[in-house]
């Protein structure tokens, strides 16, 4: 399925298959965390373009993978709200790639904001905020990754 790229300050909940160009502001090293699935490898990174920056969650064997300066192209990730923050996660079925740098500003040249998550109609679950299910439709679970 093909996906057209977007700006970080466009990301809203919920989306699937999304895919960016970003450099990585801040990039932590892999580590265990416990899920209702069981354990799990991630890394946390912070990452931008010219419009904002978000989170990002690397999960899997993705984790890890990027380092602070990289320029990246994701392709195949999708986007979570946790503690009111909207979050890009990329984990076995996404991609990360290094890409040239001059793709991408600077990190001085990344401007501070962040989208925003909406204010209600997201639920609680499992520590993070997920989209209601549709109505009509059997819907599909996620899972992390």
């Amino acid at each position: 399925m093909e996906s057209s790229k977007v700006n970080v300050i466009d990301l809203k909940p919920g989306m699937e298959n999304v895919h960016v160009v970003v450099r990585v502001l801040k990039a932590g090293g892999p580590k265990v965390i416990r899920t209702k699935a069981g354990e799990r490898t991630i890394s946390e990174a912070l990452v931008g373009d010219s419009t904002g920056r978000v989170k990002l969650t690397l999960w899997g064997n993705t984790a890890g993978s990027v380092n602070e300066g990289d320029a990246i192209e994701i392709v195949g990730g999708w986007t979570s709200v946790f503690k009111n923050e909207i979050q890009l996660n990329v984990g076995s079925r996404g991609k990360v790639s290094k890409v040239d740098s001059s793709l991408v500003p600077e990190v001085s040249e990344i401007p501070e904001a962040m989208p925003k998550a909406p204010e209600e109609g997201w639920s609680r679950r499992g520590g993070g905020f997920r989209r209601p299910p549709q109505r009509g439709g059997r819907g599909r679970s996620r899972g992390w990754e």
